[in-house]
Order: C-alpha cells, then sequence, then structure tokens
C-alpha cells in the first residue's frame, strides 16, 4: 500500500534502505509516542480508534496503516519497546558478577519500578487488553518468557536450588513481579517503593540464595 501523501510505490527493500528506514523510524516513533500521550491523557484503549491516533502523530490513517497492521499490532510494537527497556534492567541481576546478588537484584527492581511509574498507562493497557485478547495475550506471555528464562539462567549459573528447579522458580518469581508492580498501577493506595522492593528483594534472597546466615 503506498503512502497517501505521495504518488511513490515504495518497495519492502526500499524501506529498510537510506532515507527511507529514517522516515520510517521516525513516522512510527511519533505514533507511539502519540499513542503513549493519548493513553496517560485518559483514553482507554479501546477508546482508541486509529483516525485519533493518526491524527495525534500528525500523519493521515492511510499512513497509520502502512506502517502497522492495525491497533493491536500498535500494542504489540509498543509492548515489545517497554520490554526491551524492562530487560536492559533486569539484566543488571542476570549479568551481574555474583559478588553481591542482593545488591544486584534491589538495583534491577528499583530501575523497573522507575519504568513502571514512567510507562505506567501503557503497561496497564497492555495487560488489561491480554485478558480478552488473545493474540496480545500470547504475544504478552512471550515477551515476558524472555525474562523467565534469564533469571533460570541466573539461578542455575549460582547454583543455589536442586536440579530441575531453576524453571519453575523462574517462572514463579518473574510472573510475581510482573503483577505486583501492574498491581501498583492499579491499587487506590499503592505500597511506598522501598518497603515493596524490601519485600521482593527478601523473597528472591530467600528463595535463590537461602535464608542470610
Amino acid at each position: 500500500m503506498a503512502e497517501d501523501d505521495s504518488s511513490r510505490t515504495a518497495s519492502p527493500v526500499a524501506h529498510r534502505e537510506g532515507p527511507a528506514t529514517a522516515k520510517r523510524a521516525q513516522v512510527q516513533a511519533a505514533v507511539l509516542e502519540a499513542t503513549e500521550a493519548l493513553l496517560a491523557g485518559g483514553s482507554s484503549y479501546a477508546d482508541l480508534n486509529v483516525e485519533k491516533i493518526a491524527t495525534a502523530a500528525g500523519i493521515s490513517r492511510t499512513a497509520f496503516y502502512f506502517y502497522f497492521r492495525d491497533k493491536r499490532d500498535l500494542l504489540m510494537r509498543l509492548a515489545g519497546d517497554v520490554t526491551e527497556l524492562l530487560y536492559a534492567q533486569a539484566d543488571i541481576w542476570f549479568s551481574g558478577d555474583g559478588e553481591d546478588p542482593e545488591r544486584e537484584i534491589r538495583e534491577a527492581l528499583t530501575r523497573i519500578a522507575g519504568l513502571y511509574r514512567e510507562h505506567g498507562v501503557l503497561i496497564r493497557a497492555i495487560v488489561e487488553v491480554s485478558t480478552y485478547e488473545e493474540d496480545i495475550a500470547t504475544f504478552w506471555r512471550g515477551l515476558l518468557a524472555r525474562f523467565v528464562d534469564a533469571t533460570a539462567r541466573r539461578i542455575e549459573a549460582d547454583d543455589g536450588l536442586p536440579e530441575g528447579a531453576a524453571q519453575p522458580t523462574a517462572f514463579a518469581l518473574t510472573w510475581m513481579v510482573e503483577r505486583t508492580f501492574y498491581q501498583q498501577l492499579v491499587q487506590e493506595r499503592p505500597l511506598a517503593q522501598d518497603v515493596l522492593i524490601d519485600a521482593i528483594v527478601g523473597i528472591y534472597r530467600a528463595t535463590v540464595y537461602g535464608p542470610r546466615p
């Protein structure tokens, strides 16, 4: 499909090369930013339509469909972006040197909590849509599986659990963090961040490394 503001027909290859790539990235970034801003402004995902998103991003409805298949494709793109940010912070523990794992876990969780606050409206939309859109749910679970696998590798490297326990433990810990931080977004009276992180760090420490000597 061609962009509505140009008579030029672009091939897929053209979009991967030179200025077209830069333009594509710029437009996609504008759409993603506009969507998050609309959500932050009080719009729900269900309320948003392509026309509203495209207008906020400064593009036409036709151009939107040039870069995104539909609204669900847009939400999955947003989910992918935010999980990349979250993973970069979780990697403080995943790739840590192991000398002070409790410090690594605390630093990673503190930074992840900050991202949940910064992108709260987006994360809330992703999680809530995943309760009734199966393709979004499958996509979100797939993204979280990366965290589960990395957690399992770290647990195995630290050699603190019986053989075969790393993967199920990693699954439980990863989804505990996801659900806990999501609930912080929706509770009328969320817990103080430092108190909550103390609790989660304690669970990680006791589960993966055993009680303090």
